[in-house]
């Protein structure tokens, strides 16, 4: 039967199987004669007597080509032979070619160190450093040097936090990536052993077997049944059959058979690496982060912008400021309603957060893919070894026997007919299901064994019962091909009980082995039998791994919805998401390209991809118009995949994860990569990447509402008062907050159980609630200040101006007791963002309380003995300490209500004008069957671009003062493989023929 005979072959893997397999074996051996006919082995254009080993020679295609050459010109240009390499040549060579890896350009750390002071908000603060040492020296004062060496401090401060804190997360993830380093089998000094095949070199004798990924190009010089699988490197969809002479491509994978060979090129020579490096990579894109950066920092800016020219009309043209007593005003909006810290801190709670994750197994190769992760609404997850074990296992509860064996013993004649040694999946399935695999040859002598082919399709067994001496023959297989060679005790009643067993074991998705028996008559092993007789079909499946129902369960309590996408057969996805509670609407991939079939109840492609629990017969490109169309309708999605060709699919996602065992190209595609199995690993980093995103929300609304808080609170005084606070004291604040608010990046918080998202327009209304609320705070304490005694009659304290008098508005200690108010309660607004609820019902991280305690004690102790004559303070009794604390701890008590109100008011508004418009963009979308998405104006593209990934920044700086001449890269910021690589690199070589495939 047709669907069973497709499973019985090689392990099983998503990617889809074929329908006529002898049809497309007979392609494949006609497309690779055809490939031999056109090539011919050459000889090299050398004197072979005068062989001076330098790479520049080597891969001169003009003097040798070693793809074409004969292999024993190979050995020869070499200089190796059949035991391989010393360990002293190999170190050699090392040096000669190089590490067998691409190389990655360098990040120079100081200009890392440097950028982080390039983005519109730092360049802000630079300017106004710039006011302060430039613009300031006239109308015979000296120039600021004291707020100009605090802007610098402070930025320098940021920097230097923000670089460690990378740096340090950079590390652990490298540490991780460096333990998944790829492995190669190599033959030195005569004997085999494992080593990194980053240090395998031209020569090198490499040994792999099925499953293994070819470590480097190389020429066969054994080669047992073998077949390569290279689509991704040559866009071939079959794999290839090789012969002892052929060559192997790096990266390429083993899906049949064993082989040796010599290493011919490595690292950046190879097919794979002269792809990759035509391709070029792309770094130009502008992360999710980013763009929210921008929007942030765009609204700072602009609040900024309006107050400084509203300054500069009334200071100047209204109160005929002179040139110089007009600037502090000015410089008290740029330093402290910049939020100079923004960049730092989320990218400190960034990396913190990828530090956390590596803890789960799980690597973030691009660092704001955390942030992304936190929004997925659909996880796509491969079946095979994600969902399932990969494992196959024989279900004994199935077994069907036709003839006079048990099930055990039909279990122990298919295990006597299966390798014990260099297994593939279904052979070691078997032999696995004996519990003792050494009875796998107990008791029986072998006399000879022919393997799993793709043309026999089958295992065969002659040996000797020692008990009885007698000779018999065992074999296992496809089911149409064992019945076919089945004569004895054949009839068609048997015939359709097998069909019928057949069909069951079809529907729910078991793979069907049948075992056939014979006994020979004389001692010839060669010899004939008395005809196989059908003994019993066995049921293998790949079995649900044991955390994957709870973890599906997991992800659903979290919003995100969980796809199955699989290579494997309709029937196999539906038993397997029944078993998982994913459900069984699965439909076949080529829905994606036919659309749903006439009379279904879906109007549109669209509709039917949302409403199916998975996909079943599923290619790469497949993968990635599942994504992409997902995205179209407005969902986040993240992909898992482990080929190479899953490259696409990964980087389109809006988080690419490559799971446990998965190949470089989909590693370096990916933006997580698990070192784990399972599926849990990944529900783990969905949970702690909502915890890293309730962080950066909370300090979004802070730094905004902070913004406001300073830019109208101190322009309000101006306008008011004409009060002139000192600058410095707002670089003290700011200085003091930055310490404090890095802690969020440790901060106990609860995460979201749905899919998080930035919604700017709540942001913004609650920073400018709060911002406004601790404007009036301060506002109001000045006018009860300078307009009353009421303090000074309550509490008997007093300022500098004399008894009697009124309050002089620039008094040095109405400054000083304005910055101590300032400083308390714009700190610990930051207890009223982070919480949900009242902000005695979250305890804080210890961390966070012990960084808000201490800033407290610095601000009190400047306000109590600070005597800066500079900046025109002076310290305040403990009177007014006193009375600051109490007025801040009651204006605080009413934050937690107006939270309540605005989730009451305006937030429950802009929520439900959201719900509206989706409902409107869906309805659009259903009847033009056309996703509806906003395109982005371009001054907003600009605008995100100036926030963009700092890798630009960098490589431009880096080329033009001659950094970055080594190899070093940073996982964070290292541009991923593009896409392109795995799509194009058919074309790109058709383009540029320097080698011909074997």
């Amino acid at each position: 039967s047709e669907p069973i005979e497709k499973e019985a072959g090689p392990p099983a893997q998503d990617t889809p199987a074929s329908n006529d397999v002898p049809v497309e074996e007979k392609k494949k051996r006609e497309y690779k004669d055809f490939g031999h006919e056109e090539q011919k082995a050459t000889h090299a254009n050398v004197d072979m007597s005068l062989i001076e080993l330098k790479a520049e020679d080597l891969y001169d295609k003009e003097k040798v080509d070693l793809e074409t050459i004969v292999i024993e010109d190979v050995f020869k240009l070499l200089q190796c032979d059949e035991n391989g390499l010393s360990a002293g040549e190999a170190a050699r060579r090392l040096e000669i070619f190089g590490p067998n890896r691409l190389e990655s350009e360098e990040q120079n750390a100081f200009l890392q160190f440097l950028s982080f002071m390039w983005n519109p908000l730092s360049w802000v603060m630079e300017a106004a450093a710039l006011v302060a040492i430039a613009l300031s020296n006239g109308e015979h004062r000296a120039p600021d040097w004291e707020d100009f060496v605090g802007i610098i401090l402070l930025l320098f401060i940021n920097s230097a936090i923000g670089f460690y804190e990378e740096h340090n997360a950079g590390n652990a993830v490298k540490a991780l990536m460096d333990s998944l380093a790829p492995k190669a089998k190599v033959k030195r000094d005569g004997s085999w052993s494992e080593i990194e095949s980053s240090i395998l070199v031209p020569g090198d004798l490499v040994s792999f077997k099925i499953g293994d990924i070819v470590p480097a190009d190389c020429r066969l010089i054994e080669a047992i049944n073998i077949s390569i699988d290279q689509a991704a490197l040559t866009g071939e969809s079959l794999p290839v059959g090789k012969k002892e002479g052929d060559q192997c491509f790096s990266g390429s994978t083993c899906k049949q058979g064993e082989a040796e060979g010599v290493v011919i090129s490595t690292g950046a020579n190879t097919f794979f690496g002269r792809a990759a490096s035509l391709v070029g990579q792309d770094d130009d894109s502008t992360g999710h982060l980013q763009k929210i950066l921008a929007q942030i920092g765009t609204f700072c800016l602009v609040v900024i912008g309006i107050f400084i020219v509203a300054e500069i009309l009334v200071l100047y043209a209204g109160f005929r400021f002179s040139y110089r007593e007009g600037l502090d005003n000015l410089l008290v909006l740029l330093i402290g309603g910049i939020p100079i810290a923004m960049p730092t801190v989320l990218s400190v709670t960034l990396a913190v957060g990828a530090q956390q994750l590596a803890k789960h197994k799980a690597i973030v190769t691009r660092i704001t893919a955390i942030e992304e992760l936190a929004g997925v609404t659909i996880l796509c997850s491969d079946k095979t070894g994600t969902l399932t074990t990969n494992k196959l296992t024989i279900d004994r509860s199935t077994i069907k026997a036709y003839g006079p064996f048990s099930a055990d013993d039909i279990i122990l004649l298919a295990a006597y007919a299966s390798r014990t040694e260099n297994q593939d999946a279904i052979d070691s399935s078997v032999v696995g299901a004996l519990g003792d695999v050494s009875r796998a040859r107990a008791g029986i002598k072998l006399l000879d064994f022919k393997p799993f082919n793709p043309v026999d399709k089958r295992t065969e067994i002659t040996y000797r019962e020692e008990s009885s001496g007698k000779l018999k023959r065992v074999t296992k297989g496809m089911t149409g091909i064992i019945i076919e060679l089945c004569t004895r005790n054949k009839t068609e009643e048997l015939e359709n009980r097998l069909e019928a067993d057949v069909e069951e074991f079809a529907t729910r998705g078991l793979r069907a082995l049948a075992v056939a028996y014979e006994e020979l008559d004389g001692q010839d092993p060669e010899g004939e039998g008395n005809g196989f007789e059908l003994i019993g079909l066995l049921a293998i499946f790949d079995p649900p791994r044991e955390d994957t129902k709870q973890t599906i369960d997991d992800a659903l309590s979290f919003g995100v919805k969980v796809k199955m996408v699989t290579g494997d057969q309709l029937a196999i996805a539906k038993e397997t998401g029944r078993r998982l509670g994913l459900g069984d609407h699965m439909y076949p991939a080529k829905v994606l390209k036919e659309g749903p079939p006439p009379g279904s109840k879906f109007r549109s492609l669209d509709e039917m991809i949302m409403d199916a629990d998975g996909f079943a017969g599923v290619f790469p490109e497949h993968k990635f118009e599942i994504v992409k169309r997902l995205q179209g309708l407005g969902h986040l999605c993240a992909m898992t995949g482990d080929g190479a060709n899953d490259a696409p699919a990964l980087s389109r996602a809006n988080v690419g994860i490559a799971v446990e065992g998965a190949t470089d190209a989909a590693r370096g595609a990916a933006d997580i990569v698990l070192t784990e199995p399972g599926l849990s690993t990944i529900v783990h980093a969905i949970r702690g990447s909502r915890v890293i995103f309730q962080r950066m929300r909370n300090y979004a609304i802070y730094a905004c509402a902070v913004t406001i808080r300073i830019v109208v609170c101190f322009s309000i005084l101006a306008f008011g008062y004409k009060f002139q606070f000192p600058p410095f004291m707002v670089l003290i604040i700011a200085l003091l907050n930055d310490g404090t608010i890095l802690t969020l990046s440790v901060d106990r918080v609860l995460p979201s159980m749905t899919p998080d998202s930035w919604d700017l327009a709540e942001i913004f209304a609650y920073a400018i609630a709060y911002g406004l609320y601790l404007t009036a705070s301060t506002v109001i304490l000045v006018v009860v200040i300078i307009e009353s005694t009421w303090f000074e009659r309550k509490f008997g304290v007093s300022l500098s101006t004399a008894p009697g008098v009124r309050v002089n508005r620039n008094d040095p200690q109405l400054h000083m007791i304005v910055y101590l108010q300032v400083a308390i309660i714009s700190q610990a607004l930051i207890f009223i963002t982070r919480s949900h609820g009242f902000f005695f019902m979250e305890r804080p991280s210890v961390a966070l309380m012990g960084a808000f305690g201490l800033a407290q004690l610095v601000s009190s102790i400047i306000a109590a003995y600070a005597d800066w004559g500079f900046t025109n303070i002076h310290s305040i009794s403990a009177g007014w300490i006193g009375i600051v604390w109490v007025w801040d701890i009651v204006w605080f008590m009413p934050l937690d209500w107006i939270k309540f109100g605005m989730k009451a008011t305006v937030i429950k508004w802009l929520r439900r004008r959201h719900e509206m418009q989706a409902m409107r963009e869906t309805a659009a979308a259903a009847e033009t069957g056309i996703p509806i998405t906003r395109t982005q104006s371009r001054a907003a593209s600009i605008n995100q671009s100036l926030y963009s990934n700092r890798t630009n920044f960098l490589r431009r700086a880096a080329r033009k003062v001659g950094f970055g001449q080594k190899v070093h890269v940073k996982p964070e910021e290292l541009t991923r493989f593009s896409s392109i690589q795995a799509q194009q690199t058919g074309q790109i070589l058709a383009r540029h023929p320097s080698r011909p495939t074997a």
